[in-house]
């Protein structure tokens, strides 16, 4: 009897299955049905960009399923990325932007746009089918701190092309047990060990203490964590899910990258390009290159770059030979930073970009999946995908904010040469004819050492002024007040002699006025309010502006404080806030962990790089080179006037 009861309901729940199957496949058709008419799928061009699909209907249910994390466009007619990142509520619930658009957002008057590439790359990589692609000894790499996790990652090992052995670093007894039960009964999966660890080194310890060696003993690793992001009110998981997609659930891209691996032992290190919902600064090392010292000294990394291209989230396949040098060496968990760590500013958060470097000091190549293009490349540039932006759009971002602030030094204006301290170096020059300095370099040094002494004098709290630092130099060099004085002024007077104007950004600036737009300019400087007034009048700022200067505030931006004095300035105001800036650190990060709006531009040496103009460097670091000053210079500062690509 028990017998055909456990028969009646299993048949009843397997009707119950495919009723509901039915409706949602009929669902779908009527969801397709309205896209076609609305002229935003086509199955051809999608399949052009993400592979072939058994039936039109299984084409748009994989892009309904990605859609709200995966960067992918439904044909040439509907940018998805667009859609998201101009309505951000959508993005934030999770919901699917075609369907919304269909549905809800034609009808509220949201603006889409046809899709358009952000960027593009300079060549692809072609996966072509090779005989011994299925044979590579691979390493699937798996850190879980948060259960559900578990789960996700079995469906991808399910669905896997090859067989894996499978190494699982654990945050709880529970979660070890859960593993090893549903893990060891995969076809896929060969070897499983598994590891209770702790709440140390974050996914980076345990891949390194309990895995390591071992991994070297495979061509190829994928290295994978749970992740999770908490804002916004609820939980969003679609930075995990875009790279759990093109790293490992994607059967079409993992096939893929494993063929190219096989095809081109030159390859490395592979990882989607960056998320494609992060600010487009996060390619860089931030405040990260102190803590990336002792891999620059263990494996001669080069960390003169600002910009980088690196596994943002952590996430990469690799050759463990490519990564040789970190792999091989003996970790505790000792060596590993304590919890709580910063959001940014770690050993750890270091070791994430310099892994790249490494594969490339070890003479592999990187290698990246962008998926608006459906393609592989080797192409760096994607880095700056964000920094494309002609003067017309930026006008368009700026005018919807009703106070803007900008940074003064190179961002509406710059130095003509390129170099903060030659004037410095023409004060040297002076000394050195008056005999009172050996050289002109010994100036530089002994002028910025006086101020960094003054500010380690005050702990590093409020701010130093020039008159300050000139007042301690007479001391030192034993001048009179007035000899001092003039030095002072000489340095202010040969630096305004290098100031230009960043033609495009004081135009926007007198653009952003005459809409009755506030205008506020905050620097970090040693230089006097009036003297940073001066300057902005220099390169013909006329527009009524409010002047935030650090050397008579006694905040900083790169320390914080002044983006609080900031944040309860503008708390206190009627409409929106945005500032604009050209350093990642003190004009971006901080300024957006004070829940600031910001936008970040283009320092001219950053624009330079991301040109792929020809690294500049000097014969002997830290000390001013005349010969490269005049070469460069003021091709930098011309390249990097507007400080996006589009001008």
């Amino acid at each position: 009897m028990k017998t055909l009861v456990r028969r009646s309901l299993a048949g009843a729940y397997r009707t119950l299955t495919l009723l509901l199957r039915g409706r949602e496949f009929l669902r779908v058709k009527r969801q397709l049905r309205m896209a076609k008419n609305a002229g935003v799928f086509d199955l051809e061009w999608y399949q052009q960009h993400y592979g072939m699909f058994r039936s039109e209907v299984a084409a748009f249910e994989d892009y309904l399923a990605k859609a709200h994390y995966a960067n992918v466009n439904p044909s040439a007619k509907f940018d998805t990325e667009h859609y998201l990142r101009t309505h951000l509520d959508i993005y934030h619930s999770g919901n699917n932007p075609l369907l919304h658009y269909l549905y809800n957002g034609r009808y509220e008057g949201r603006s889409m746009q046809e899709a358009r590439p952000r960027w593009l790359p300079s060549g692809y990589l072609v996966a072509n089918e090779t005989p011994t692609w299925h044979q590579q000894k691979v390493a699937i790499c798996l850190h879980i701190y948060y259960p559900d996790f578990v789960d996700k990652f079995l469906q991808c090992l399910k669905n896997f092309p090859l067989n894996v052995d499978v190494f699982v670093a654990c945050a709880s007894e529970e979660i070890c047990q859960d593993v090893t039960r549903r893990y060891s009964k995969l076809k896929r999966v060969g070897k499983l060990q598994v590891a209770r660890v702790p709440n140390r080194g974050r996914n980076f310890g345990p891949l390194l203490v309990e895995f390591g060696p071992a991994l070297l003993e495979y061509d190829l690793m994928c290295h994978l964590h749970s992740k999770k992001s908490l804002y916004s009110g609820r939980e969003q998981t679609q930075w995990f899910d875009y790279l759990n997609q093109y790293l490992f659930k994607d059967k079409h891209v993992v096939s893929c990258l494993l063929r190219l691996f096989d095809e081109h032992p030159e390859l490395g290190i592979y990882y989607p390009t960056s998320f494609w919902m992060m600010p487009p600064w996060v390619n860089h090392w931030t405040c990260n290159k102190p803590f990336a010292k002792e891999f620059e000294s263990q494996w001669g990394i080069d960390l003169t770059q600002n910009f980088i291209s690196y596994p943002v989230g952590g996430m990469f396949w690799a050759r463990p030979k490519a990564l040789k040098p970190l792999l091989e060496k003996v970790y505790k968990y000792e060596d590993f930073p304590a919890e709580p760590l910063p959001n940014d500013g770690s050993w750890l958060h270091a070791l994430e970009r310099a892994v790249g470097l490494l594969a490339e000091k070890s003479g592999y190549k990187q290698f990246f999946y962008y998926p608006p293009a459906g393609h592989f490349t080797d192409d760096k540039s994607h880095i700056f995908a964000g920094y494309h932006k002609p003067p017309e759009q930026l006008f368009t971002e700026l005018r919807r904010f009703d106070h803007i602030s900008f940074d003064v030094f190179d961002t509406v204006l710059s130095r003509k040469l390129n170099e903060p301290d030659y004037a410095k170096y023409q004060v040297g020059l002076y000394l050195q004819e008056q005999g009172l300095m050996p050289n002109a370099q010994s100036f530089v040094s002994l002028r910025n050492e006086t101020e960094f002494a003054l500010r380690k004098q005050h702990n590093f709290a409020g701010d130093v002024c020039i008159t300050q630092v000139y007042d301690r130099l007479a001391v030192v060099m034993d001048l009179d007040s007035d000899h001092a004085k003039g030095l002072m002024e000489l340095e202010f007077d040969l630096d305004m002699q290098q100031i230009v104007a960043k033609q495009e950004m004081v135009d926007l600036v007198h653009k952003l006025s005459d809409l009755n737009k506030t205008i506020w300019f905050i620097s970090d400087t040693y230089y006097s309010h009036q003297q940073v007034e001066t300057l902005l009048r220099k390169v013909g700022i006329t527009a009524p502006f409010r002047l935030f200067v650090s050397s008579e505030l006694g905040f900083r931006k790169d320390r914080g404080d002044m983006w609080q004095h900031i944040s309860e300035l503008v708390s206190g105001l009627s409409g929106s806030y945005i500032h604009v800036g050209d350093n990642v650190r003190s004009d971006a990060q901080l300024c957006g962990d004070h829940g600031l709006t910001n936008l970040h531009i283009l320092h001219p040496n950053d624009k330079w790089q991301a040109a792929g103009m020809p690294p500049i460097n000097s014969d002997n670091q830290g000390e001013i080179n005349e010969a490269n000053i005049f070469k460069w210079g003021p091709l930098v500062s011309n390249l990097g006037r507007y400080p996006f690509f589009g001008e």
